[in-house]
Formats: structure tokens, sequence, C-alpha cells
């Protein structure tokens, strides 16, 4: 029978990521919050870029598991107590073997995969993002097919063979390349308040001092830029398709919970305020909730100029709240770093 392992439970989650890691957590018997985890983690960021052969990309995200990156999952579990490791590797046999080896000791297995290949979700055929993390939440061995918790509250039944198709996309610039997660909870506990103004005084540095212009409060003003010149380097269907993105990715259907994950950190730096005996932060997570309602705005630009006869017209619109934007995050960023550091 196709049925959820003992212990799992179900709901409605807002990050593929952190909403992924809480269905784990839960089901080992340490509940913690989507938004706690995301701050735990150093996950929220913001990040331009636009590789040859892709569309541009407008993102949320920091701490995205990379050469030189921990990645949330391992950071979020380092500060939680929490055994996390990653596994990876270019042979669909090897993955599934793997997969099945856990999956037949009733344990809940959290992988990447391209949404694109996901029959229950309903998404433009050429449609592809393998930077998609669920939960494989049960296992039928007679039949192979497997339960998938995402991000909204059912259980959906995949058959194997499309579940593979989807760990080993090839689709750039996020391939999933079959990873999977172990985790190990024998020594789980509560964050300590250090580690909760070491993870947001993170955050702080990376909007501020990022590496590369392409992140950061840096990355917003150069977004603003690079979209000026979408109409002269991306043809009528890519500009289009692009417009879309950049909505979803914004607002809560691509997974941030809204406002480019601003809402969520908001949410924990709430959590943080008693974590950490600061509570100033409170105020500062009315604050950023602000910002992310300026956000939102800019995703409903997004999604009118997909949805107009020409997008390149509605290009200055959307992004005109852009450089407001990134001068109160310039200023949010640089305050409460100076709270946290205190």
């Amino acid at each position: 029978m196709l049925r959820p392992f003992p212990g799992f439970a179900t709901y409605p989650t807002h990050h593929c990521v952190t909403g992924s890691l809480k269905h784990v957590y839960d089901c080992h018997g340490y509940p913690v919050s989507e938004d706690l985890l995301l701050g735990l983690g150093r996950g929220l960021g913001f990040v331009y870029f636009h590789i040859k052969g892709t569309d541009p990309f407008y993102g949320g995200r920091a701490n995205v598991a990379r050469p030189g990156e921990e990645g949330l999952e391992k950071t979020a579990g380092r500060r939680t107590g929490v055994t996390v490791t990653s596994h990876g590797t270019a042979s669909a046999r090897t993955a599934q073997d793997a997969l099945r080896e856990l999956l037949q000791a009733g344990e809940p297995v959290m992988v990447y995969l391209d949404m694109g290949f996901l029959p229950y979700f309903d998404l433009p055929e050429d449609y592809h993002f393998g930077g998609h993390v669920v939960v494989v939440a049960g296992y039928d061995p007679d039949t192979g097919r497997v339960l998938v918790a995402d991000r909204d509250k059912e259980l959906h039944p995949v058959g194997w063979d499309a579940l593979e198709k989807a760990r080993g996309s090839p689709y750039k610039p996020f391939p999933p390349r079959h990873t999977w997660y172990r985790f190990g909870f024998t020594a789980a506990r509560p964050p300590a308040p250090a580690e909760v103004r070491e993870a947001i005084g993170e955050v702080c540095h990376g909007m501020l001092a990022p590496p590369i212009a392409n992140l950061g409060v840096k990355g917003i003003r150069k977004a603003i830029r690079e979209t000026a010149m979408w109409p002269q380097i991306l043809d009528p269907d890519a500009l289009r398709r692009t417009c879309f993105n950049v909505a979803m990715f914004i607002d809560k259907r691509g997974g941030t919970g809204g406002g480019i994950f601003r809402y969520m950190y908001a949410r924990f730096l709430g959590e943080a305020a008693p974590l950490t005996g600061e509570p100033r932060l409170t105020g500062m997570a009315t604050e950023l909730a602000a910002i992310g309602d300026r956000w939102e705005q800019v995703a409903a630009a997004f999604a009118t100029a997909a949805q107009a006869d020409n997008p390149a017209d509605l290009l200055e619109t959307a992004t005109e709240p852009m450089g407001d934007i990134a001068d109160l995050e310039q200023d949010f960023w640089g305050r409460l770093g100076g709270i946290i550091a205190a």
C-alpha cells in the first residue's frame, strides 16, 4: 500500500527547502518553524544573474549549496545540533539504489529535482527548475510508486520513472544531480542566542558587502540596470517568459513565502527577539515586512508585463520601485547589523 511513513505529517509550507526540512525535523520529533530554519541557515539574500543559454533570474535566497557555500540545510543543522550530510552522483543507478535503501527502511528522504517533470504541477511544457526540493514520504516497493510531500498539504503519488527523470534533469542553471540528504538527530537542540545573532549578522554582511555585484543590495541595483537592457538581448518569447518567472520568484507562487523571502525573514526576526533577548528585533521585523510589500508591487508589475502585448513597454514601471527598495534595504541591513553587534 502507498501510505506515508509512520509519524509523517503533511501541511502547507512556504519554501521548498525550509518546508522539506521542517517535514523531516517534525517527523523526527523536533518541531521547528520554517522561518527559524531560514534565518538560522543564513538563507535570505538577493541575486541577479543571466547565464548564457538561460533566462535572466531574480532570486531572494542566499547560502545555496555550491563550492564555497555550506548550504542552508547544513548551516541550519549545525545551529540546531542536527547532523546533515548531502550526497550527489552522476550515476542514476547509484542514486536509485541509495534512495530505495532509505525508503525501504522507512526513512523520509529529502531530494532535489526538476519541478518541470513533476506530474502534479501545471507548468508550461518547456519549464524547468532543478533547484526544487521535496520529501519522498512513502514508498510501495511492489509498484515503485512514491508519495511526495511538496509545499501544499496533499501528498502526491508519483511513479518511480517520473521521480528519477526529475532527479536526473540536465537542464541549467540548476541541474539537481540526483542530490539527496541524510540527517542525524541524536544531538538535536535549540539554537543558542549567540548562534541566532551570528546568523543574522551573516545575512546583514551578505546584503551589504557581497563578494560580487550580482548579490545583495548591489545586486538589486544591478538588476534594475540589466532589466532595462532585456529588450535588446531577449527575443519576445524569452522576454515574456522572463517577466513571468521574475514575478513568480518574488511572490509566493515561487516558494518565497511572498515578498522575495522578506515576509519569512521578518517572522524569523520576531522569533529571534525572545531567543536573543533583543526586543528591538520585533520592530525590525515590522519594517522588513513593509519592504516585502514593496517587493510584491514589483512582482505584480512583472506579472502584468508578462501578459502585455509588448512587455518591454512595462519594464521601467516594473523596476521603478526597486531603487527605493535598494535604499530601504541598505539602511535596514545596516541598522540591523548594528543592533546584533551591540
